[in-house]
């Protein structure tokens, strides 16, 4: 049966740590030296529409290194860019290529993609949501703490993507998720209302300090989203106060990792001290893509994951 990947909860919670388990093991291949070739012969469209570096490159790398191809699209490069309708270019392509990533504005495109295409689509991000990147903050965390059990997650910043994302895996896997974000920038009901239908350890703090408390994973992201520049300035005045300092990082355990999906702009949403300082693990967590991500292209187009 087709098998997409547009979020979090598209998977239950077996599945997740079962991908999460196959990054681990190819990480450690990959570690070792061992060639995981799992995916010969396979191509895969990426289908860019705003700008990357580590989705990008850790597509890229992860279809080579399992024995496939990656092809980059840009809107500039293909009709898509000249109007010609989503639908259509998905099933066009699903007649070349073995799966399709896509990196796009609106959810609704990649939706629409997903319904016309018959071959697995893979959310590489929305405005709304960035499941690729959660996986690879999961398996950093798991690593960090040998598992995700009875995890407390803190968020601080805006309710962006990430946010959207983070919510829906405290959905999935059941840990405690505390936001703090600034009046306005609070994540949309679309995400946090059926979650808290569904039971989801997930809540809203007054500031920092609160979620932040005796959390085990602090995180963040830029004020200022791509598409969103022209709001810088109005950002750094509504979101004043809401960094991750030295002050937030002292509240959260004492075990506490810092996680940023980069890029990040140090003195804003984090400071220089906590991104570069022994709490943080945002370079594993950026590598973190590559192997989070050659698992899920295994699970969606392997027939023998297992190697």
């Amino acid at each position: 049966m087709l098998k997409h990947f547009l979020r979090l909860t598209d998977f239950h919670r077996d599945d997740l740590l079962a991908i999460l388990d196959l990054a681990a093991d190819l990480k450690a291949r990959q570690a070792r030296g061992e060639p995981h070739r799992l995916l010969e012969g396979k191509s895969l469209a990426m289908l860019f529409e705003k700008s990357s570096t580590r989705t990008r490159v850790s597509f890229e790398v992860g279809m080579c290194q399992l024995g496939g191809q990656a092809l980059f699209l840009s809107p500039r490069d293909t009709q898509i860019g000249r109007g010609e309708p989503v639908q259509d270019t998905a099933r066009v392509l699903s007649r070349y290529v073995d799966a399709v990533m896509i990196r796009t504005f609106s959810q609704d495109t990649l939706e629409t993609f997903a319904r016309f295409s018959t071959v697995p689509v893979i959310n590489g991000l929305t405005d709304l949501l960035h499941p690729c990147q959660l996986l690879a903050d999961l398996l950093t965390v798991a690593e960090r703490r040998e598992g995700l059990d009875d995890l407390v997650v803190a968020w601080v910043g805006d309710g962006n993507n990430m946010a959207h994302s983070w919510i829906h895996a405290a959905q999935v896997l059941g840990f405690t998720l505390r936001l703090a974000c600034p009046e306005g920038y609070e994540p949309s009901e679309e995400i946090l209302a059926p979650a808290l239908a569904a039971g989801a350890r997930v809540r809203l703090a007054a500031e920092p300090l609160e979620a932040a408390d005796g959390a085990h994973v602090v995180t963040t992201d830029v004020w200022a989203s791509m598409g969103q520049e022209e709001e810088q300035s109005e950002r750094e005045e509504a979101f004043a106060g809401y960094a991750v300092d030295r002050q937030v990082m002292a509240g959260a355990d004492p075990a506490a990792i810092f996680l940023h999906c980069l890029p990040a702009h140090r003195g804003e949403e984090v400071s220089e001290e906590v991104l570069e300082g022994p709490q943080s693990a945002v370079w594993d967590e950026a590598e973190n893509r590559l192997h989070a991500q050659k698992a899920v292209l295994v699970t969606l187009l392997g027939e023998d994951s297992a190697g």
